[in-house]
């Protein structure tokens, strides 16, 4: 069994980790983590994802457990991610990454890290999203520049990024497979008087409401037809069953910076 401890404990994602892990037969949650003044402190993790107690007490202090795991699964925010890295590197600990909405400074620290340690860092752990990124880059070299490329997401009201981490990294597969530049090519939104649509560009548009767990759409509209390739998800737990496929994954890797893509072996599969 592979010791794993977990950062943002108390979240959505926190405790359908908490019960996928008391599932597991490959990984052992040995501890439980949250921000320092959260209310859960000081709390059983098993109780407060309703599984009933596990003995795994929800601390503040990452650094004071980290001699009893092997991996950290990290799904909190941009600062506290890039905090946990840092220690996660000073004690020579490996890592899965599920926050968004890192900024590119914070992304370079994680790929800085990860010259030393390994790190899985993932927008969307979903196998089906995953299964989604490929078909969009298969779609977007089979139709070229003949088309233009919309993407939607859809995700409840509490999320805090926009466009969400999955939206965007279809996009960047979108924009690598077509040989563009990303930072250049994103348009966020449209308003007012905008011209023309320019067929480079690479259209986002975010909704937010509800309690809905997350849905994305690639739009590529030709003349006379269009493809949408479309994932729902209605439910975390198999977010959450992809993050403990990458904590398996990482555990045998001795560093370098990964994602589910290599963890599922999809950059085999050609396009």
């Amino acid at each position: 069994m592979l010791d794993v401890a977990l950062t943002g404990a108390a979240g959505r994602m926190g405790k359908n980790l908490i019960q996928a892990l008391s599932d597991s037969k490959e990984l052992n949650l040995v501890a439980a983590i949250e921000q320092s003044g959260h209310p859960v402190i000081g709390s059983d993790a098993g109780d407060i994802a309703g599984i009933g107690t596990n003995g795994i007490i929800v601390t503040d202090d990452l650094d004071s457990v980290c001699g009893s795991f092997e991996i950290l699964i990290d799904f909190t925010i941009a600062p506290s991610a890039v905090e946990n890295v840092n220690i996660c590197l000073a004690n020579n600990r490996k890592m899965v990454i599920g926050t968004t909405g890192l900024s590119e400074l914070e992304r370079e620290q994680v790929r800085e890290a990860a010259q030393t340690i390994p790190i899985v860092h993932a927008s969307n752990f979903s196998v089906g999203v995953n299964a989604t990124f490929k078909l969009a880059e298969v779609a977007a070299a089979i139709l070229g520049d003949s088309v233009d490329i919309e993407i939607t997401e859809v995700h409840h009201r509490h999320k805090v990024d926009a466009p969400s981490g999955t939206a965007v990294t279809l996009g960047e597969v979108i924009a690598g497979k077509l040989n563009r530049d990303i930072s250049k090519v994103a348009v966020y939104g449209r308003e007012g008087f905008t011209g023309e649509r320019d067929r480079k560009t690479i259209g986002f548009n975010s909704l937010r409401g509800g309690d809905i767990v997350g849905e994305h759409t690639v739009l590529f509209a030709g003349e006379g037809e269009r493809v949408e390739i479309t994932h729902r998800a209605q439910s975390r737990m198999n977010f959450a069953m992809g993050a403990l496929r990458a904590a398996v994954f990482v555990a045998g890797q001795s560093s370098g910076l990964f994602d589910m893509q290599d963890v599922l072996n999809l950059r085999s599969m050609g396009t």
